[in-house]
């Protein structure tokens, strides 16, 4: 029996206008694909276009081992961003917006020209990126618990909540994406630590990599989308109540404050 990509996309978007996640999202049972999986997040995405909202990026995510042992999925998983996915630094979030959130910390690129296809190079990563700044993530899965395998979160968009992207942008010269620290912190202080060096060795390569796992889909990155790399650190959980900061050595910082419901 296959995944039925209709009854899937719908019981995802139910999931997260409620804020009630499922026991089960794709059974086991059904023989999954990773193009299936895929087919219903293309879905999902298609219905919140043709309802107001629009593309505005693309995301990998678990490239990192802290975070591939953190939530037991032992490969990348990618999705789409939406315009409405972003929200401003320095402002409240609620916590009543999401299920079971946690936060990331990643640093964003912005392109300048569209990038894609199964040849894709670091090379060509850096010839399309007008720049870069640093961002948080937040993830939320619509699966009870984060019980996910893979399909999971390929079907439920990379299990992506919200986008916060700092005011600091920098051309890729004037960043050491292969060795920049970084941190998270609740208040003062501080939850996780990490580099960059930990998304695939470099963001970029690990951009590359997204770009040639996509062409098989025969999705491509586009100009002025912003792409999220991977997390440089284990993610946390949220806990409201706090201002959360995620912090790049020499670079610069993103903050928003976590409000209970």
């Amino acid at each position: 029996m296959a995944i039925n990509i209709i009854e899937t996309a719908e019981r995802i978007i139910a999931a997260q206008d409620s804020r009630t996640p499922v026991d089960t999202l794709i059974d086991a049972a059904s023989a999954p694909t990773k193009a299936d999986a895929f087919r219903v997040q293309q879905e999902v995405i298609r219905r919140r276009v043709a309802a107001g909202d629009a593309v505005a990026g693309f995301k990998l995510g678990n490239i990192a081992k802290a975070m591939q042992t953190k939530f037991g999925v032992d490969e990348p998983d990618y999705g789409y961003l939406l315009a409405g996915q972003f929200r401003p630094e320095n402002l409240p979030i609620a916590a009543d917006e999401f299920i079971e959130p946690y936060i990331e910390l990643e640093p964003a690129f912005v392109l300048k020209t569209a990038v894609g296809g199964p040849h894709v190079t670091a090379v060509d990563i850096m010839a399309a990126t007008d720049f870069v700044v640093p961002a948080l993530e937040i993830i939320d899965s619509r699966v009870r618990d984060w019980n996910i395998e893979i399909h999971d979160t390929l079907a439920d968009c990379g299990s992506s909540g919200a986008v916060i992207v700092g005011g600091t942008p920098r051309k890729l010269s004037e960043v050491n994406l292969a060795d920049t620290p970084g941190e998270i912190r609740f208040g003062g202080t501080v939850k996780a630590k990490g580099n960059t060096s930990a998304v695939y060795g470099n963001p970029i390569g690990a951009l590359a990599w997204l770009c040639r796992r996509i062409s098989e889909y025969g999705v491509g990155l586009e100009a002025g989308q912003l792409i999220l790399p991977g997390s440089i650190l284990a993610a946390e959980k949220m806990v409201p109540g706090d201002r959360i900061t995620g912090h790049f050595e020499g670079w610069g910082e993103v903050s928003f404050d976590y409000t209970p419901a």
